[in-house]
């Protein structure tokens, strides 16, 4: 089987050419080789490398960034989306894309199903929805992945924000209003391989197991990367005034894709605490 894998030196795709490439023939590109608002463009890079499968990682993903250029946000993450759908459906092939949890409002109170309604608050999760719908609407095979509080290796993170902020400051402040699930890459990659390996398709919740706080999240970074002697200060999201709103609870459920594949993901502080010893190595 070959992979094309669009997006492949960012955080999630290097991790994913990492873990494909031990099974297919892999084949990654970039934004210096492609332009995926242009239909002529995707179906150029697509043709030069007759894929079975297209595996999405791009994205505008500066959720702040996102209501001041939405134009920008919109065209690729929706208007993109929509290009590579209908390339792979002309020429017959399966498209892999990811999604995210902001598409819905964090009202539910209980973790979100791959069948609950969509009720993004802020541009980037309107942006995504919208992509969504377009993957829908013109593929003819796709596997749509929502995920969320993406860290990894090969990319700024939340991880490497916190340890960093810890050394030059000495203190932190971090909300304590927003819940969600982090999710390593490496493991996201592991899922992705075992739903393509499967065949599968539709739409898939995948995220590390487990839920907290970005406070929570973060008094877990400093104990794992052993720094003490930091305060750190619950504060409610009102603390600080950012252009865009954030869901309060947007856990995503995952039992669809443990049905699916008799497989469960990592506790997030298991996957967190790899992580954070990979870092020192």
């Amino acid at each position: 089987m070959k992979v094309l894998v669009l997006g492949h030196m960012g955080m999630l795709g290097s991790d994913i050419v990492l873990r494909l490439g031990l099974s297919y023939d892999v084949v990654g590109k970039d934004i210096e080789e492609f332009d995926i608002t242009s239909l002529d463009d995707c179906r150029r890079v697509v043709n030069e490398v007759s894929p079975d499968v297209v595996i999405n990682t791009t994205g505008f993903t500066d959720v702040d960034g996102c209501e001041s250029k939405q134009e920008q946000c919109f065209s690729v993450n929706a208007e993109g989306v929509k290009n590579l759908a209908i390339t792979c459906r002309d020429e017959d092939i399966k498209v892999v894309h990811f999604s995210t949890d902001y598409v819905f409002d964090g009202s539910k109170g209980e973790p979100y199903t791959e069948d609950d309604p969509c009720k993004p608050i802020n541009t980037y999760g309107q942006s995504k929805l919208q992509g969504e719908r377009y993957l829908q609407e013109y593929a003819k095979n796709y596997l749509l992945i929502r995920t969320a509080w993406l860290y990894g290796k090969h990319g700024k993170n939340f991880v490497n924000t916190i340890i960093k902020k810890a050394e030059d400051e000495g203190a932190l402040r971090v909300v304590d209003d927003q819940v969600g699930s982090p999710t390593y890459t490496v493991d996201l990659s592991a899922a992705v391989h075992l739903l393509i390996e499967g065949n599968y398709s539709g739409v898939y919740h995948v995220t590390n197991r487990g839920n907290c706080s970005w406070y929570e999240f973060a008094v877990k970074i400093l104990e794992y990367a052993n720094i003490g002697d930091i305060a750190v200060e619950p504060v409610t999201s009102n603390t600080f005034k950012r252009p865009a709103k954030r869901p309060h609870q947007s856990v995503l459920g995952c039992g669809k894709f443990t049905r699916t594949t008799q497989k469960t993901m990592r506790f997030w502080q298991i996957a967190l605490k790899d992580y954070v010893n990979r870092l020192n190595c």
